[in-house]
C-alpha cells in the first residue's frame, strides 16, 4: 500500500502529483496555441488592410492569381510601378499589433490557467504603448519631418566629383545618410522611451514595482519602423516593399509575450 502524505493546504501526494502534471499539459500546449492564435489576429488585420487597398478576398480571384502577386507577397516592381503593393503605414502597423496582442490574450485565456490571465492583460497594455505605439509615434513623426525637409538637407550633402559609376553609386549613398540616420535615431528614442512609459505604467496604475528592462524580442516589432527606414532611402523598392511584407510576421511578437506572460 503506499502511503499518502498529508500537505497543510490539504492536498494529498497523489492530489499533488495531478495537479503537477495538469500544469505540465498546459505549459506543453501553451506556446504553440498562443503563437497560432497571435498569427490568426494579425492575419485577420491583414486580410482587412488588403481588402480596404483594393485587393480581392474572393477565393475565385485569389486561385487565379499567380501566387507571386498575392497582397501578402507582391514586391514593387519598376517595370510595373503602377501595380498595387499593400502599404503599411503607422495606422496598419498598429492595427496589426493590436490583432496580434488580442490573439495572444485570447490564446493565452483558453490554454494557460486563469490565474494569470490579469498579468496577460497588463502585459497587453505594457505591449501596445511601450513596444509599439511610442516608438511608432517617434519614428512616423521623424518620417514626416524628414520628407518634409528632404530636398534641403540633401543639397547640403557634399557629393564627388566625376561621371564614373563609383562617384554615382557614392553621391547615392551619401544622400540617404541623413534620414537613415534620423530614422535609426529616432527608433532608439523609441524604444528607451516605450520602456520608460511600460515601467511608468506598472509603478503608477498596476502599482506593481517591475524594472523592464529592454530585451531582444522587444526589438521585433520594430521591424515595420526599419520598413519606414527604407522608405526613406527608397521612396519605393524592392528591398522597402519585401521588408513591409514580413513586417506581420514580426508583428506576431507582442501577441506571443502577452499570451504567454506570468508574473514571476
Amino acid at each position: 500500500m503506499i502511503d499518502k502524505v498529508t500537505y497543510f493546504n490539504g492536498y494529498t501526494a497523489d492530489r499533488h502529483r495531478h495537479h503537477h502534471k495538469h500544469d505540465n499539459e498546459r505549459n506543453k500546449y501553451l506556446k504553440p496555441g498562443v503563437i497560432l492564435t497571435s498569427a490568426l489576429g494579425v492575419g485577420t488585420a491583414l486580410a482587412v488592410i488588403a481588402k480596404k487597398q483594393g485587393f480581392s478576398l474572393k477565393p475565385s480571384a485569389i486561385k487565379n492569381t499567380p501566387v507571386k502577386d498575392w497582397a501578402i507577397f507582391r514586391l514593387f516592381d519598376k517595370k510595373h510601378p503602377n501595380k498595387k503593393t499593400i502599404e503599411l503605414e503607422e495606422k496598419e502597423i498598429i492595427s496589426l499589433a493590436s490583432a496580434s496582442v488580442a490573439g495572444g490574450l485570447a490564446g493565452g485565456a483558453i490554454f494557460d490557467d486563469k490565474k494569470h490571465f490579469k498579468a496577460k492583460l497588463r502585459e497587453s497594455v505594457n505591449q501596445l504603448l511601450g513596444n509599439v505605439l511610442v516608438p511608432v509615434a517617434c519614428v512616423g513623426g521623424m518620417s514626416r519631418l524628414y520628407k518634409a525637409n528632404k530636398e534641403k538637407i540633401v543639397s547640403v550633402m557634399p557629393q564627388l566629383k566625376g561621371s564614373g559609376s563609383f562617384a554615382k553609386n557614392f553621391n547615392k549613398i551619401l544622400k540617404i545618410v541623413p534620414g537613415s540616420l534620423a530614422t535609426i535615431f529616432a527608433l532608439g528614442v523609441g524604444i528607451i522611451a516605450g520602456n520608460k512609459v511600460s515601467n511608468f505604467i506598472n509603478e503608477k496604475i498596476f502599482h506593481k514595482k517591475v524594472e523592464r528592462n529592454i530585451k531582444g524580442s522587444d526589438f521585433a516589432p520594430h521591424v515595420d519602423d526599419l520598413g519606414m527606414a527604407v522608405s526613406l532611402m527608397a521612396d519605393k523598392s524592392k528591398g522597402a516593399s519585401f521588408i513591409q511584407r514580413i513586417v506581420p510576421l514580426f508583428l506576431c511578437v507582442p501577441g506571443i509575450e502577452v499570451g504567454t506572460h506570468r508574473d514571476r
